[in-house]
């Protein structure tokens, strides 16, 4: 996943979301408690609905979606919380660290100086990929992981 970039999402724009969260454990991973099939209404009401968070789309070189992630406000504006983080199948295999690159710089210009994530515990290619990318683990709780990264 080599030079790819990131386009901001218009608010509310969700249809090409749900173009890719097709496979309903694709969309529990994103999210599992968002209903199956992918409803753009209840995300653009429930998931994605405070103002001050954004979402981004992980475009190829040649412009084409082929991911998503949202930086929901934190503990306070300057703490971003990454979530529904997610791409496409074909895209995958060493995308942790390019995924990385691309949210924090998301992150830097929302004027955040530090990120925040829950990660399944038994994701071990997630968890990697964000050790590999300086985010220390804080806690493990419901098999769920928390960790963050400081920006300098």
């Amino acid at each position: 996943m080599t030079g790819f970039t990131i386009r901001k999402n218009a608010p509310f724009e969700l249809e090409t979301l749900s173009e890719m969260l097709t496979d309903p454990d694709d969309l529990a991973l994103v999210n599992p408690n968002a209903k199956v099939p992918f409803d753009s209404r209840e995300w653009a009401e429930k998931w994605l609905n405070e103002p001050d968070d954004a979402s981004f789309y992980i475009l190829d070189g040649s412009g084409a979606p082929v991911g998503f992630f949202a930086l929901r406000v934190g503990v306070g504006p300057e703490v971003r919380h990454l979530t529904y983080a997610y791409v496409v199948p074909d895209a995958r295999g060493g995308a942790g660290a390019e995924m990385a690159r691309l949210v924090e710089a998301a992150a830097r210009e929302l004027g955040a100086l530090t990120i925040t994530l829950k990660v399944e515990t038994d994701n071990e290619p997630a968890l990697n990929a964000y050790r590999s990318a300086g985010f220390e683990e804080l806690s493990r709780r419901g098999g769920m992981a928390t960790m963050r990264r400081d920006l300098d």
